[in-house]
């Protein structure tokens, strides 16, 4: 029992030691090799490797100014322009908001699409939800993976009546398979 307690022990701080090292293994320059360059906070690099000689020495010789030098790519930088002018709508905020001071409660929202789970249903659903978040940018539109599906449903109705009004609205746009769904809504406490 003491064998195997030690075995495993030296196997664990061996295992440590290489770990440990890593980066330093990553950094070195060997001839007809490329070269791997990590940039990290001292704290991290406290945290992850302990004291590092390869990495100080690394730090204090190379200039500041070399670090970062890349261009971006161009493909980045430029921005989407629509094909037509019918496309053309005004730039609304698709980023993901929360309700500060809201409370849930039970109510009904439109259920737009429901997907699988591949990576093709994730694309649909966040497409849909940005283009529901530019037609109707006073709701909220939610899209989560609710298992097995991806989901993208839209705002926070208290009776049936509101969510019908916006159902209709929606399957004009071409969703046809829109719907209501009960269950718990978020709501301002100022309402």
């Amino acid at each position: 029992m003491k064998r195997l307690f030690i075995i495993t022990t030296i196997m664990v701080c061996a295992l440590q030691a290489s770990a440990q090292t890593y980066l330093d293994h990553l950094q070195t320059t060997e001839e007809g090799k490329g070269r791997v360059t990590v940039h990290q906070s001292r704290d991290i690099d406290m945290l992850v490797n302990g004291t590092s000689p390869l990495a100080e020495k690394t730090k204090k010789t190379t200039p500041v100014a070399e670090k970062n030098t890349a261009k971006p790519d161009n493909r980045e930088t430029q921005k989407a322009k629509p094909a037509d002018s019918e496309t053309t709508i005004a730039d609304v905020d698709t980023g993901k908001k929360i309700m500060v001071g809201g409370y849930k409660t039970q109510g009904y929202r439109v259920q737009v699409f429901a997907g699988g789970n591949s990576r093709n249903d994730k694309t649909k659903a966040e497409n849909i939800s940005d283009e529901i978040k530019r037609r109707f940018p006073d709701q909220p539109v939610y899209c989560h993976f609710y298992s097995p599906r991806w989901i993208c449903r839209m705002g926070n109705f208290r009776t049936y009546e509101e969510a019908k009004e916006v159902l209709e609205k929606v399957k004009e746009l071409g969703y046809k398979q829109a719907s209501i769904v009960k269950g718990q809504i978020t709501v301002s406490s100022q309402q």
